[in-house]
């Protein structure tokens, strides 16, 4: 890696230096004045640990401060900067204290309030003769008003505003907005490096533009530079990758054609031809990352356990890891009763088993007794050793950060990785994310699969609901209730779990309902789990923990409570957990009126598809890749520029300019600016071309 140019300053006494203090970007950030360790714990929340990181967290929108705004013009539901003579102020008691600030141009009058102020801010506001507000404006009573605007007072007329859009960035308790402007400010004021290839003034243009026009094209250029980077480093880990040996598991037995036998299905076309896929790559030296893309109910679990049945018959172990306990079980049960008649030993570890049932499971882990280990990330503990660990299946992948995946092959040298998902990724997804990864299609459903029946429902219509689901389920089918919370909260104004269930108890007392949520024990939601499974429970209301891994044929009824909270992907994930069995099924999603347009689009769109990369397709325009992956809250991948609901079009171009630059000479300038790139967008990363 070539040295960074900060390095390359510090070590030439001649070279421009930085002003008016010199940094390393890539430092501390307590090196920027007024930075103390108070104030970068409170930055340490957001992710910002050094200067680099503060230059890259760009505002996600602006405010137009550019021009005052006559008082006789500002209207409700707007922003606006506004400038007039205080007249008078007053500390108003009601329900709330409040304080009332009167300020008056030329046109007309607005009050200001604040609920939370303390006698220094009142005193300053009653010694000042003007002031400049920025803020929303509302109806408070019959009269436009203020509320807790950004302000500056004067003691003569305010003068004219700055010609530059101002920034608003993502924020952190004790983080206030004018304390980052003003980092932010005190970055841009130094004289960072105008060199080819660098993205500094682009960035710093970014905190400070004049005008809206000028923001898309630098946001494109820096993406197109961010995700170049991405894709080298994506494709440097394949290269390195296939550098490393793994175990070929070559040998094959009789255990498959057994367990198509006893399955007393046949597979679809969809799933010989992904299991042919897997069955090539794991014959070869060279450690396999596939990854298995199926819409709910594919089948792709039944394609894991032919490539378990491959390691085993080559005397090795697999790992198979799941993101939840209830996902883990569920695999624990379907393994077991697939595998165990064909003399292979499965074994279970997760956190919340007894600390003699883990001793038990890891004991057999070390030994090789247990040649298939499934499990949460429990599996990433220290005390957990294989005897030789050689293939690592990994389902609903997208819940994992890359390192935690890095972590589980690491226990046995180069496993192959086998990496499912029931999430539809669109295609712009797979050629960036996903650009080290062989990628299989399961684009089949099984026979005798009924299409789902999709209804949006307004909570008016409940009752109507609950009397349809009554006759539903005295006909012996069962269904699904499904809620965003799990108990009422203040804050959020959405149908829990507890109230739902206590409610239906009482609406539906001839059939059995039961109540599942994350916070029950794990043998509790297994208990319940399996109890539904036997038709002992007739309604499981339950929160998403149900999403993934959910398999009850006999289940025909999904109801969602509050639909328009959730994203397509995870309404789509749900809707799968009916439909699974030859008997028709619906699925309504419930929700409170005056929506937003979006939710009203991804309504729309679960009610007229069933295709899950329509529906990804559709996810990615409205909410972005790290909503859809759950990258942000993973540990995934997730990028500081690039948004590929918007950049999607720049992906053919980005995959020319990265393999021109990956094909270059060293000594190069187009070698030169991939490790510029690197530099840049993958500092901390070793898994790039120099390994």
């Amino acid at each position: 890696m070539t040295p960074s140019w900060w390095q390359t300053l510090a070590n030439d006494p001649g070279a421009e230096r930085l002003t008016p203090m010199a940094i390393d970007p890539h430092g501390p950030i307590t090196q920027l004045r007024g930075v103390g360790p108070q104030a970068a714990q409170s930055l340490a929340k957001l992710g910002l640990n050094s200067p680099m990181d503060l230059l890259l967290h760009l505002p996600f929108r602006y405010q137009d401060r550019t021009k005052v705004s006559s008082i006789a013009d500002i209207g409700p539901g707007t922003e606006a900067l506004v400038a007039g003579q205080i007249v008078s102020t007053r500390v108003l008691y009601g329900r709330q204290r409040s304080l009332e600030v009167v300020a008056r141009d030329a046109t007309g009058e607005l009050k200001i309030r604040f609920f939370h102020f303390s006698k220094y801010q009142h005193a300053a506001l009653d010694a000042a003769a003007y002031i400049q507000a920025f803020g929303s404006v509302r109806f408070f009573g019959k009269q436009l008003s203020m509320s807790h605007p950004e302000y500056r007072t004067f003691d003569h007329p305010p003068p004219a505003p700055k010609p530059e859009l101002t920034p608003v960035y993502p924020a952190t308790q004790g983080l206030s907005q004018q304390r980052i402007r003003k980092l932010g400010q005190q970055l841009c004021a130094l004289t960072w490096p105008d060199a080819p290839g660098t993205p500094y003034q682009n960035l710093r243009a970014l905190h400070a533009p004049s005008d809206l026009a000028a923001i898309a094209p630098i946001q494109q250029q820096l993406a197109t530079d961010e995700l170049s980077a991405f894709y080298i480093l994506m494709k440097g880990r394949a290269i390195k990758r296939s550098r490393e040996r793994a175990k070929a598991l070559t040998e094959t037995g009789p255990l498959a054609a057994q367990l198509g036998t006893n399955l007393g299905f046949h597979l679809t076309a969809a799933q010989h031809r992904v299991c042919a896929e897997i069955t090539n790559d794991l014959s070869k030296p060279l450690p396999m990352l596939r990854l298995v893309q199926g819409d709910v109910g594919s089948g792709k679990t039944i394609v894991a356990a032919f490539a378990a049945i491959r390691a085993t018959e080559n005397q090795g172990q697999t790992a198979l890891m799941a993101p939840t306990e209830l996902l883990a079980e569920q695999h624990a049960q379907n393994f077991k009763q697939w595998l165990q008649p064909l003399g292979i030993r499965c074994a279970l570890l997760t956190g919340q088993m007894s600390a003699k049932q883990q001793r038990e499971a890891l004991a057999e882990v070390a030994e090789g007794t247990a040649s298939v280990v499934i499990g949460t990330h429990a599996l990433f503990q220290d005390r957990v050793k294989f005897k030789d660990l050689v293939l690592v299946i990994i389902d609903e992948q997208h819940r994992f950060g890359v390192y935690q995946r890095m972590s589980l092959q690491g226990k046995g040298g180069h496993p192959h990785q086998l990496v499912m998902t029931a999430t539809p990724i669109p295609r712009t997804l797979t050629m960036t994310l996903y650009a080290d990864m062989d990628v299989s299609v399961i684009d089949e459903l099984p026979k005798g699969r009924q299409p789902i029946t999709t209804h949006t429902v307004s909570q008016d219509n409940r009752p109507k609901l609950v009397e349809r689901l009554d006759k539903v389920l005295a006909a012996g089918q069962q269904g699904f209730w499904v809620c965003t919370l799990i108990e009422d909260s203040d804050e959020i104004d959405a149908q829990s779990a507890h109230s739902t269930f206590n409610a239906l108890s009482q609406a539906l007392p001839r059939h059995r309902i039961a109540l599942l949520h994350g916070r029950m024990k794990s043998d509790e939601k297994v208990s319940i789990m399996q109890a539904f499974k036997r038709h002992e429970i007739d309604l499981l209301v339950a929160t998403t923990v149900v999403e993934v891994g959910v398999d009850v044929p006999n289940a025909t009824q999904m109801v969602i409570e509050n639909s328009e909270r959730l994203g397509l992907a995870q309404l789509h994930q749900l809707r799968g957990r009916v439909g699974r069995g030859e008997l028709a099924s619906r699925c309504f999603l419930l929700f409170k009126p005056g929506v937003s347009s979006a939710a009203k689009h991804r309504l729309n769109a679960m009610r007229e598809s069933q295709d899950g990369f329509y529906l990804a397709e559709q996810d990615l325009k409205l909410r972005g890749p790290g909503d859809i992956l759950g990258t942000r809250q993973a540990g995934e991948e997730s990028f500081r520029i690039a948004d590929l609901s918007v950049h999607a079009h720049l992906m053919p171009k980005v995959v020319q300019r990265s393999e021109a630059l990956m094909a270059a000479a060293p000594g190069s300038k187009e070698h030169a600016e991939l490790e510029q790139l690197l530099a840049m967008w993958a500092p901390a990363d070793d898994g790039h071309l120099n390994v």
